[in-house]
C-alpha cells in the first residue's frame, strides 16, 4: 500500500531522468579521468554509456519518438558488452607482458 501511495505522489519527469543520468556520466568520466588502473577506468566507461542509455530511453518516452530510443539502447547495451570483452581481452594481454595493470607503469614501459 504504501509503494502505490509513494508511486501515485512522486512521478518522475525527464528532469529528474537527466539529473540521474548527469550525475552517472560525472561520476564515470571523474573515474576515466582519475583512475590509474585500468579496470576501473573501463567501468567509468561503462559507466558513461550507461549514462547515454538513460538519456536516449527517457527522450524517448517523454518526447514521444516511439520505440527509436529503446532500440538505440538495446544496440548500445550490445556495443557496451562487446567493448567490454574487447577491453578484457586486452587487459588481460597486456597483464601477462607486463605483469601490470597500471597506466602510468604502462607507458613508462613503452619506449
Amino acid at each position: 500500500m504504501g509503494i502505490l501511495i509513494l508511486n501515485s505522489i512522486f512521478q518522475p519527469g525527464l528532469v529528474h531522468f537527466l539529473t540521474v543520468s548527469a550525475i552517472l556520466f560525472s561520476l564515470g568520466l571523474m573515474a576515466v579521468l582519475s583512475k590509474r588502473n585500468v579496470i576501473m577506468v573501463l567501468m567509468g566507461v561503462e559507466l558513461m554509456l550507461n549514462a547515454a542509455n538513460i538519456n536516449l530511453l527517457a527522450f524517448s518516452r517523454f518526447t514521444g519518438l516511439g520505440l527509436d530510443g529503446h532500440m538505440i539502447a538495446l544496440f548500445v547495451v550490445i556495443m557496451a558488452a562487446a567493448e567490454a570483452a574487447v577491453a578484457l581481452a586486452i587487459v588481460l594481454n597486456v597483464y601477462n607482458r607486463f605483469k601490470t595493470i597500471n597506466l602510468d607503469e604502462i607507458s613508462q614501459l613503452r619506449g
